[in-house]
């Protein structure tokens, strides 16, 4: 897959339907009943990038405050989602050491790796820092996952929703109808290819989250050393 086309292509379609009031909001976001939850394997940015993250989400909500914004405890590249988010899910019916052995066996000869975050792109739902790797560690990563899980018996729902390609970061969602369009498409124009730096993936962490990966709703489940 070429990224930056794909990113492109997500940028153009966002802002052609936000442009027409064909955007979605996310009514769920505030509810006190949702109780999505899964196990996912993520990548945490470093502090660096996350902060001049914030800096892009404090000019967006100058003009737009009421959206649901990120914290930098938040922020995260999704690996795989090993199982997605369901109503109902119980972490105390998987067995987490299997799922360990899975993930420590699909690490093996995979390195560190770099992670360049610039510039942004939109969905009809959220607004999404771009990520690029300048090796093929996290594709083969996510190939060395799906294929252990998917031969495991374990419980899984790998790629049900899409297959993840991409090593982006949702950093906004829509939690309400759009206070300043024109400001918000332009302050989005204004960081569209903004260098928010480069990062060294060390480690990954699996976790026992919600569908928004809030930090109070987190339960990290183990971590992982690359290399």
């Amino acid at each position: 897959m070429n990224l930056k086309q794909h990113y492109d292509r997500l940028y153009i379609n966002a802002v052609e339907k936000i442009k027409n009031d064909h955007y979605d909001i996310d009514s769920l976001i505030d509810s006190s009943s949702d109780n999505r939850f899964g196990i996912t394997i993520v990548i945490r940015p470093s502090l660096n990038v996350k902060n001049k993250i914030q800096n892009f989400l404090n000019e967006l909500k100058k003009s737009n405050p009421n959206q649901y914004y990120y914290p930098n405890s938040d922020i995260h590249i999704t690996v795989l989602s090993i199982i997605s988010c369901y109503d109902g899910f119980d972490i105390k019916t998987v067995p987490i050491s299997e799922y360990a052995k899975i993930i420590q066996k699909s690490i093996e000869g995979i390195k560190d790796f770099e992670i360049h975050f610039k510039g942004i792109t939109a969905s009809t739902s959220a607004i999404m820092v771009q990520g690029f790797t300048t090796d093929n560690y996290l594709d083969q990563l996510r190939k060395n996952l799906r294929l252990h899980f998917k031969n495991s018996g374990l419980q899984q729902s790998i790629d049900t929703r899409y297959a993840i390609q991409t090593a982006h970061s949702t950093v906004m969602r829509f939690r309400e109808k759009i206070t300043d369009k024109e400001a918000l498409l332009k302050t989005l124009e204004e960081y569209r290819t903004f260098d928010f730096g480069k990062f060294k993936v060390e480690k990954i962490e699996l976790v026992h989250n919600d569908w928004y990966q809030r930090n109070h709703l987190v339960n990290q489940l183990q971590t992982f050393e690359l290399g």
